[in-house]
Order: C-alpha cells, then sequence, then structure tokens
C-alpha cells in the first residue's frame, strides 16, 4: 500500500484555513498523528505544492474535534500550527481564525443539536491549547451551519453569515497570567533596549513601538518582508521577550516554537493604504499595527492577535494602550483595529476593577470547503 486515507475536512474561519479532523479518526500515537498533519498540509516544501496548504502561516493549520471531557462544553478543540518548509507541528498558541470554523464543523457534523427551525445555535467549545471555554454563536439553516450572509470582514471580497465569537477570563492561558512582565518591560538585543508590551491573552504576544524600530508601521507587507535586518531583530526581540517571561530558559529552546510568542508593531491612527489600495482615514481606526507569524508578516492580522491588541488597548499603560484612541474606555468597548487589509472591531472589556481582561470578542464568516478523504504517503 503506497498511501492510506484519513476522513478530513477543509474549512475556512475568517482568514485562516485549516484541516479539520474528528479526534477518533486518527491514530493515538502523536507521532502518527504528526505524520498525518504534516504530510497532509506538506511541512516540508516552502510551496507546501505536496499537500493542503499553501506556504502561508494562515493556511498551514490543523484542528482536532472531539466530545468535551469538560462539564458545560459541547467540544474540545486543539489546534496545530504546521511548519513552513520545516517539520513542525505546534500544539502551544491557537488560531483566533478557525474558532469560527470548529463551530461551524461542530454543527455540520452534529456534536450539537439543532432544529430545523432554528436561525442559530449556541457552541460552547473548550480549547485545549490554552485552557479556555469559547462560546461561539453559529448562524444555522436546515440544521446546518450558515454560509452566505450580508457581512463582509476584511480580508475576504464575499460577504457571508456572521460567527460571533467569545471568549471570557481569556488571560493568561499560556504563561499563567495576563501579564506576565507587567504593562511594560525592557528587552536587550544585540543592537540595543526596547520597551515592549508581552500580553498573554488568547495567544501571548510581545508588542514593541514601530517608531522604535525606525518605521511608521504603515509601510507596505512586501517593503518590510525584503528587510532582512528587520525581520531578525524582530526575532531577536521576540525571543528574548519569551525568555524574560518565562516560555523558554533560552533564546535557542524559544526558537523551537516559532508560533508564539507572537510579535507586532505598533502605532498611532494615521491615514494608510490597504494591500488592496483602499484608503483608511485616522479617524476610522483607534490603533494601528501589523504582526509577524511563523516569521513572515500576515496579510491581515492573527484572529488571536485581534482579541490581544483589543485587550491590551484598554490595560494602562501597555504599548497598544498609549497608541490607542480609547485608551479610557469603560464598559465593554469596540476597538477599531487598522491592519494591512482594512479595519476590525474587536470587544474587549476589563474586569470592574480593572485589575484583568473580563471578555474578549470578535465576528467572522465561515464555511466548510470541502469534506472526504485525505490520502498519506504510507
Amino acid at each position: 500500500m503506497s498511501q492510506f486515507t484519513v476522513p478530513c475536512a477543509v474549512y475556512r474561519g475568517g482568514t485562516s484555513r485549516g484541516l479539520f479532523f474528528h479526534k477518533h479518526d486518527l491514530p493515538e500515537e502523536m507521532v502518527q498523528q504528526k505524520k498525518i498533519f504534516m504530510a497532509g498540509i506538506d511541512a516540508y516544501n516552502p510551496s507546501q505544492i505536496d499537500g493542503l496548504g499553501a506556504g502561508t502561516s494562515h493556511s498551514s493549520k490543523v484542528c482536532v474535534i472531539s466530545p468535551s471531557t469538560m462539564g458545560g462544553a459541547d467540544v474540545d478543540f486543539t489546534f496545530y500550527q504546521i511548519g513552513i518548509g520545516e517539520e513542525v507541528v505546534d500544539d502551544r498558541g491557537t488560531c483566533g481564525n478557525l474558532m469560527a470554523g470548529v463551530g461551524a464543523f461542530a454543527v455540520d457534523e452534529g456534536y450539537v443539536q439543532v432544529d430545523p427551525s432554528d436561525r442559530e445555535v449556541k457552541v460552547s467549545i473548550f480549547n485545549t491549547n490554552i485552557g479556555k471555554t469559547l462560546h461561539i454563536t453559529v448562524p444555522v439553516v436546515n440544521g446546518k451551519a450558515k454560509v452566505t450572509g450580508n457581512f463582509l470582514m476584511p480580508g475576504l471580497h464575499q460577504a457571508g453569515a456572521k460567527y460571533s465569537v467569545d471568549i471570557l477570563s481569556p488571560g493568561g492561558g499560556k504563561t499563567g497570567s495576563t501579564l506576565p512582565l507587567g504593562v511594560k518591560a525592557t528587552i536587550a538585543t544585540e543592537s540595543r533596549t526596547y520597551e515592549v508590551s508581552f500580553i498573554d491573552i488568547v495567544n501571548p504576544f510581545v508588542f514593541v513601538s514601530a517608531a522604535d524600530l525606525g518605521l511608521k508601521g504603515t509601510e507596505p507587507n512586501s517593503a518590510l518582508a525584503a528587510d532582512a535586518a528587520l525581520l531578525q531583530e524582530l526575532e531577536n526581540i521576540r525571543l528574548q521577550a519569551a525568555v524574560a517571561a518565562g516560555m523558554a530558559q533560552t533564546a535557542e529552546e524559544a526558537k523551537q516554537t516559532p508560533a508564539i510568542p507572537k510579535i507586532a508593531l505598533v502605532t498611532h491612527p494615521q491615514d494608510y493604504t490597504t494591500s488592496a489600495g483602499k484608503a483608511i482615514k485616522a479617524e476610522d481606526v483607534d490603533v494601528v499595527a501589523k504582526m509577524l507569524s511563523m516569521g513572515k508578516f500576515h496579510r491581515t492580522f492573527a484572529g488571536s492577535g485581534f482579541y490581544c491588541i483589543a485587550a491590551a488597548a484598554l490595560i494602562l499603560g501597555t504599548i497598544p494602550n498609549r497608541y490607542t484612541k480609547k485608551a479610557d474606555a469603560t464598559g465593554t468597548a469596540l476597538i477599531r483595529m487598522g491592519h494591512p487589509e482594512g479595519v476590525t472591531e474587536v470587544r474587549a472589556a476589563l474586569m470592574e476593577d480593572g485589575s484583568d481582561v473580563a471578555l474578549v470578542g470578535i465576528d467572522r464568516t465561515a464555511r466548510r470547503i470541502m469534506k472526504g478523504e485525505l490520502y498519506i504517503p504510507a
């Protein structure tokens, strides 16, 4: 037998795409699971021509779903970031975009009961990566996850049905604290020192001022991606911040986990042009940022990054808070976050006493692209 097959579905959630598996369809041995994930996406070739990836971090993803072992949740969900041109299967972070896809999958695959007359259903999902419960409002039609609708999100050219994703008490999933280094910390590389904010909300992020790297923060991704010295310096900051936050003992160890922490450049609201040529006005955004994922500038912004920067913008003293228009917002604030492909609105709120983040939320679209048998070389 030259190949074997595994049942698989492909879903888009937000601006990410991934392979979706039922846990019961996978072998119990993690070594064998990793073989399936890497072959299915094609972790081996940078182009990912021999699998279903697309050579980008937002399409090199795997989700595994099973009935929940946690009280009050419908399903358990584990996320894996797959390497691009390297044999990496990283489960230390999560994907904020594909959470919407998991909600759709849970409905489509019968993990939750849906009456044919229902127009929406609430799905509770326990994300094993960060130890948090997600609440997804999934639009439905004829008992299945709805696809068509009028909600248009940045990064896509077609509108779809709106999925609402909310996470309560989202902080500290990976480090045990929303602010493992306080609101700000000093990180030193061989070149200089930087003031950063290390925020652990959904995924841990390192936020640094674009100005500290001699940038406006609105330069085209193509120009920044061609600056090898900039990419290396951002990686150096990321690695040193990971060590400072206790996620690794050494920078060399931190290199073994390229998916987290992620790093983002933050700047003040200003006029800029998106990658598609659309003009964004300063008055239409509350904060502007761009981020790297797996060493490359992200085409838009990771879903987990939207949650993290919106919440960070409300925490007094952080780098995002320094630049946002809504630095003193109370209650549930709607943060308009400017990124390379447009503006995304994110919900965020602090606890009543301001001691931590109470909730984050975002609206996405999602759809099942295919379902069938995935062929894996034996």
